[in-house]
């Protein structure tokens, strides 16, 4: 499984929290919005994960 890229050269956004995705609570108790950085850096780790694992198998 991989991921999917648009364009060849990530682009930098603001860091805007994607409607209707929620938050997070961080160590302090502070509501931290969900932004799409957090969610590409999420998919990011798993398919490193993924990739890693599935070396070792080999």
């Amino acid at each position: 499984m991989s991921l999917q890229h648009s364009s060849s050269t990530p682009q930098q956004r603001p860091a805007q929290p994607v409607p209707g995705c929620g938050s997070i609570i961080d160590a302090q108790g502070r509501e931290v919005p969900i932004t799409e950085q957090m969610i590409q850096q999420a998919c990011r780790e798993l398919e490193d994960s993924r990739q890693n694992l599935a070396k070792k198998k080999g």
